[in-house]
């Protein structure tokens, strides 16, 4: 177990990105995160990357970028949380949580309002996703997997429309 040793989350630096690239492939035993990592970046939608580090390796990478709400009236800016991992063996010890803690900071700082993860039912509502928040936007996915978060209580409110996600996610 690491559970002793101090956990650094930073801004990810340039230098940084072949270990992030390690670190998806470990954790979800597949590229297709960390190509898709590369993919928002050449796309220029990627809004916080973090990297979470214990003893000077990086350990955890989260990326949050620029997604929309098409409704009637225009287009809503929204932030996507994609991807998240942790090494497999420094999981579950928190690591996952202070990436999206800092995260989530750093994107209400910057007066971002609404942020959408599909992900794990029992893993993101303790950090404030609902599907409940998600239901009136019109997704390609499981519901019980979808949901939002409002940074901005009511943010949501009255929101109806379909989620556009960057390119780079091939939906």
């Amino acid at each position: 177990m690491h559970t002793q040793k101090k956990v650094i989350v930073r801004s990810e630096a340039i230098e940084a990105r072949s270990d992030v690239h390690s670190v998806h492939r470990a954790a979800f035993g597949r590229a297709d995160e960390a190509d898709l990592v590369d993919s928002l970046r050449e796309e220029g939608v990627v809004l916080v990357t973090l990297v979470a580090e214990v003893e000077k390796q990086i350990v955890g990478h989260i990326l949050f970028s620029r997604m929309w709400i098409e409704t009637d009236s225009g287009s809503i800016p929204a932030v996507a949380l994609a991807p998240l991992s942790v090494l497999p063996e420094y999981q579950r010890q928190g690591i996952g949580g202070e990436l999206i803690r800092n995260g989530l900071d750093l994107l209400n700082e910057r007066g971002e309002r609404i942020v959408m993860v599909l992900g794990h039912p029992g893993y993101y509502p303790r950090f404030g996703f609902s599907t409940r928040a998600a239901r009136s936007l019109e997704n390609p996915f499981p519901p019980e997997a979808f949901m939002a978060l409002e940074l901005v209580v009511g943010a949501l409110d009255g929101i109806h429309g379909k989620v556009r996600y960057p390119a780079a996610f091939g939906l």
